[in-house]
């Protein structure tokens, strides 16, 4: 891998040529400041203060008794200079104009990834944001983002930099109505689509078996005449939503193996894929066929998933079991 096909997933670097064929997105360009604002955990874990007095968490009940016990008084002993929270004007006044332009919900992402693993901690429990604390919250709560941060060019053979020289924010408007079943993941080797996945592979849909020759059909066609002339990469992913309408629209682009998960295929199967062979779509066709996932909803850190903890134990009994399901006469029927 390049690091020239790793930039050219960044979504502003995408999106201008996919607008017509992507949901609507503003990009702004992130002050250094608030980069260094996601990367440092030197100190306690503080949201900017909001000149609009807008708070991520609204919802959340103050105790003044419980809030007194970590106040520090006079003559304690204890001289640390309380931490103040930054504050980020001018990027909360772009960020507000751009969510009430957008409609007044929208979820963020940086120039590769969105902070999925820090839906948790929103009060509507997805990535759904009405405000820049909102935002803010999410992004810095998020592990996955150190990925973007600091770790891009990890697997690049080429490798000059650790990160790119500038960050943005993508807002992308948010639409409650998405039907998790109609995203796909498809890939792209020496420029000709080899595989697609169901995106969401933790669950079986029973109207994907119905619909699954026409939705391979639309995602080719919609590859032949809107991305393989237009991305230059020889190879790579890009993820798409189908419409109840079968318009079919670009969510997403990410680099070919790495860190971009393959869910349905592995990346030796893919590999292995031979020019002009025909297009293997593949869906999850039966309960039995799901594929286990971690749906906590709670950092990754506080699991310990090393061997012998209790979520190693489990994911090993979970595969054993879908191993023999598989093996059984009815399986898959």
């Amino acid at each position: 891998m390049k690091e020239e096909e790793v930039n050219r997933c960044q979504i502003q670097e995408w999106y201008p040529k996919f607008k017509s064929v992507s949901i609507r997105t503003l990009i702004h360009e992130l002050p250094e400041s608030f980069v260094e604002y996601l990367t440092d955990d030197s100190g306690p874990f503080l949201l900017p203060v909001s000149i609009s007095n807008e708070d991520a968490l609204p919802n959340r009940i103050h105790n003044p008794e419980e809030e007194e016990d970590y106040q520090v008084s006079e003559g304690s002993g204890d001289e640390a200079e309380p931490s103040v929270p930054p504050s980020f004007p001018e990027l909360e006044l772009k960020v507000k104009e751009s969510i009430e332009t957008l409609g007044g919900a929208v979820f963020p992402k940086l120039n590769w990834s969105a902070p999925k693993d820090s839906a948790w901690i929103s009060t509507s429990g997805t990535l759904c944001c009405t405000t820049f604390s909102e935002i803010a919250l999410l992004l810095r709560s998020s592990d996955s983002l150190i990925h973007d941060l600091c770790h891009a060019y990890d697997s690049c053979s080429d490798k000059t930099m650790s990160r790119p020289p500038s960050f943005f924010l993508a807002l992308r408007k948010w639409y409650p109505s998405l039907r998790p079943e109609m995203e796909f993941r498809c890939f792209v080797r020496g420029q000709q689509l080899v595989g697609v996945s169901q995106r969401e592979v933790t669950t079986f849909y029973p109207v994907l078996l119905e619909k699954k020759n026409d939705l391979e059909l639309l995602i080719e066609e919609f590859f032949n005449d809107n991305v393989r002339l237009k991305f230059e990469s020889e190879d790579y992913t890009f993820d798409v939503y189908v419409t109840k309408d079968e318009r079919v629209k670009v969510l997403d682009f990410n680099p070919w193996g790495a860190f971009t998960l393959p869910l349905l295929f592995t990346w030796e199967e893919l590999e292995q894929t031979s020019r002009g062979g025909d297009l293997d779509f593949r869906i999850v066709e039966s309960q039995c066929a799901v594929r286990p996932g971690l749906k906590t909803a709670v950092p990754y850190d506080y699991l310990d998933t090393s061997p012998g903890s209790g979520w190693d134990q489990f994911l090993r009994n979970a595969d054993e079991e879908l191993q023999q399901q598989m093996k059984s006469p009815g399986a898959g029927a």
